[in-house]
């Protein structure tokens, strides 16, 4: 769109991926995966957004004129941001929403491992509690299944914790896309102590902008998850199960991540498919999880920066207790989080206004408390209003207070004091994620539509509040300011540091001698290059 000049906003349709209810049929989870990439792209492209809708097979007059009501009522609906992620019925329009599970409404059934229960991803940070609670819980077999099998780091370790825990243990070098592999694996189940539940966790991260990800990228996020959960389902379908674990997550599913569009998508398809078991009379369970404590899926600086934003760490026994709980229950799709929902909430909806929290107490609570406020934030219009008061000269410097500001929260950090002005952003901690929520700030706040490689086109405060002022007032000119001529001489330049054209137009090649030219690299390389993040963005997990 951007392209070809298409400015309108974004809609993306599904037909029967997702489901209003247990008499609601998911038919294709396969493009339940827009929808999990949709919601990266609303926080990364807010400004081009529109919303998701899943339709019928049957589109007939009725449902016709409530899909065109739904996207036509983007920012209508009560006077607020509208619905975004809606599923039009002939019965009627319905948005998607986060609901307290019941978990305390009704005695669930004690679920107990019997037999052989095989697990994909039993060595990672979060497959090994999962295996321990399990061996604890008297699982007679556990059965641990991953592409390097005895060769995974930690898994000697593992495998004899669990024996001592009392479970027998076998760890089968499989890949678990592979049909025949895993049938061969299946068929080695000892008959006395057969198959009775699945726990897949395996996962891959990959981070990356979702306009410019490739389709290698994709492959290698959706791979362990989409297809390996395919062939699962396919190979235990005639079998007597109890349990059919898939394991998503909050941040990176339930309301998306930025930069982790091809998880979200993977998540969302873990969902879907968890509904389609359901309406055939089989179990299934998905479970996304928040983020967890004793050495879970993210720790240092991610694990920290969840915790500011109000998604403290797990207890893992906690956690356990809930999955246990909701295979108990038989619930299909469940979130298991610890939300400090007075942080969180705001740190939501500060990039955009979403319904899909509102219905709940907590967050209701709040908003009734304080209406109509972004975690405190200056609103558009009254910022505008400010910075006409203003003379000429002072203008550029409210704006870099406002850059500090919100550079400080999205780090975390005390306040504006703790970011230099002419300091470049790689250098006080942002990566390619974290660009790119301060780039939504700031669009929120301002009302700009800013780009997303911002802190590379900007790479310090003062050269980024410059190029604010250049766009809320392109008919002012601040006092000895040239924007141009500071970004050229900023300490992030790209020029000679990286390689690429000098200011007298002669290149240097990169100290390796082989990296790629600027004309080869995608966003997020330009994005990397700049923040000299060395820290990679991919990470695995087995």
């Amino acid at each position: 769109m951007d392209d070809v000049g298409v400015e309108a906003r974004l809609w993306c349709l599904t037909r029967e991926a997702v489901s209003t209810g247990s008499a609601d049929i998911v038919t294709n989870p396969l493009q339940a995966q827009i929808w999990g990439l949709g919601r990266v792209v609303a926080l990364e492209r807010p400004e081009r957004w529109g919303g998701l809708v899943d339709v019928p097979a049957r589109l007939d007059g009725r449902t016709a004129q409530l899909l065109c009501a739904v996207i036509h009522g983007v920012d209508t609906v009560d006077g607020v941001h509208g619905e975004d992620e809606v599923a039009v019925r002939p019965s009627g329009a319905f948005g998607r929403r986060l609901a307290r599970a019941p978990l305390g409404d009704a005695p669930a059934e004690d679920w107990r491992p019997q037999g052989t229960v095989l697990v994909t991803g039993g060595a990672g940070a979060v497959g090994s509690h999962v295996c321990r609670w399990l061996a604890r819980a008297g699982a007679p077999h556990l059965l641990l299944v991953g592409r390097r099998g005895k060769d995974t780091p930690g898994i000697a370790e593992l495998e004899a914790e669990l024996t001592e825990l009392g479970s027998r243990v076998t760890v089968a070098a499989v890949d678990v896309t592979d049909r025949d592999g895993l049938r061969k694996v299946l068929a080695s189940i000892p008959e006395e102590l057969p198959l009775t539940a699945v726990i897949h966790g395996a996962a891959v991260l990959a981070d990356g902008l979702v306009e410019s990800l490739t389709a290698e990228q994709l492959e290698r996020v959706l791979r362990p998850k989409v297809a390996a959960a395919t062939v699962l389902h396919e190979l235990t379908a005639d079998l007597k199960l109890d349990a059919f674990v898939l394991f998503s997550s909050a941040v990176g599913g339930v309301w998306g991540s930025g930069g982790q569009g091809g998880y979200a998508a993977a998540n969302a398809f873990l969902d879907a498919l968890a509904q389609v078991r359901r309406a055939a009379g089989l179990p299934a369970t998905s479970v996304a999880w928040g983020s967890w404590g004793g050495g879970g899926m993210v720790t240092g600086e991610v694990e920290e920066r969840l915790r500011r934003q109000g998604l403290p760490p797990m207890v893992p026994a906690t956690a356990m207790a809930a999955l246990a709980a909701s295979l108990g229950r038989e619930e299909t799709q469940v979130m298991v989080a610890q939300v400090e929902w007075a942080d969180y909430a705001p740190a939501l909806e500060a990039i955009r206004p979403s319904r899909l929290i509102a219905d709940l107490p907590d967050v209701a609570v709040l908003t009734a408390a304080h209406p109509g406020d972004q975690a405190g934030e200056e609103s558009e219009g009254d910022l505008m209003a400010r910075l006409k008061g203003l003379p000429d000269g002072k203008v550029d410097d409210a704006l870099l207070e406002i850059v500090r500001a919100h550079a400080a929260a999205v780090l975390g950090l005390s306040g504006p004091d703790a970011i230099g002005a002419e300091r470049a952003f790689s250098l006080v901690g942002f990566d390619s994620l974290t660009s790119v929520e301060l780039r939504n700030r700031l669009r929120r706040v301002t009302g700009l539509q800013l780009p997303s490689t911002l802190l590379f086109d900007y790479p310090t405060p003062v050269v980024a509040a410059r190029y604010l002022r250049e766009e809320l007032f392109p008919e002012r000119t601040a006092d000895g300011g040239d924007a141009e001529a500071d970004a050229a001489n900023t300490p992030n330049n790209a020029n000679s540091a990286n390689g690429t054209n000098g200011a007298n137009g002669e290149g240097h090649a990169p100290e390796n001698g082989d990296g790629p030219s600027l004309d080869e690299m995608g966003v997020d390389d330009l994005v990397r290059m700049a923040m000299k993040n060395d820290v990679p963005d991919e990470m695995r997990r087995s």
